[in-house]
């Protein structure tokens, strides 16, 4: 750290705002950033339970967000900017044709799958086919409380992984091994677009 003056602030400005930031990041991402979160309680840089409850309350206020677009111009914004998120018109009326029958099992599966990569298209539908509020919001409370735990001991166990690596290249192992995870979970993705639901 003597050689690199300038990392001094950044390192203490992290350390800082570590919470506020895996709140942030749950908000924008989600899985990469508790995963992170889980590396990271691993080695001793975060205390569990600031940073469980910040990935929780950022995935929470998230799908909260996404039911509100869904509820106030989720077609408009499907039409419009929909490609962005994967949630396109197909997978929508794909979604709405199941959804008032089995809206509650759709929605506890997805929480706890993180949708399989069909998490937008189907918080939205939630939104745009009026599901009670309340429902939705205690589903995704638990299903948060549930995620989030079992992401958090995944990274766990991914920074017990790392021990076995030299440490030079413990930061590309790190990254190999998030990248098996979600190219796992792109392969689940696309095996359930083919299914006819």
């Amino acid at each position: 750290m003597s050689g690199l003056p300038f990392l001094a602030p950044f390192i203490a400005f992290l350390q800082a705002t570590k919470y506020p930031l895996f709140f942030a990041g749950a908000y924008i991402e989600g899985t990469v950033v508790m995963l992170t979160g889980g590396v990271l309680l691993r080695l001793g840089q975060v205390e569990f339970w600031p940073l469980y409850a910040s990935l929780i309350l950022g995935d929470v206020l998230s799908d909260i967000m996404w039911y509100w677009i869904g509820y106030f111009g989720a077609r408009r914004f499907v039409l419009r900017w929909g490609y962005l998120v994967g949630a396109t018109p197909e997978i929508v009326q794909k979604m709405e044709r199941r959804f008032h029958k089995y809206h509650l099992r759709i929605l506890v599966i997805s929480k706890l799958t993180m949708g399989f990569g069909l998490a937008v298209p189907i918080l939205t539908t939630a939104g745009m086919l009026r599901v009670s509020f309340k429902r939705y919001c205690a589903i995704n409370i638990i299903g948060s409380v549930v995620w989030v735990g079992f992401v958090i001991f995944v990274g766990y166990k991914f920074g017990d992984v790392l021990a076995y690596f030299p440490e030079k290249f413990q930061v590309a192992s790190f990254f190999v091994l998030i990248a098996l995870f979600f190219v796992g979970l792109r392969f689940l993705t696309k095996r359930l677009e083919t299914v006819n639901w």
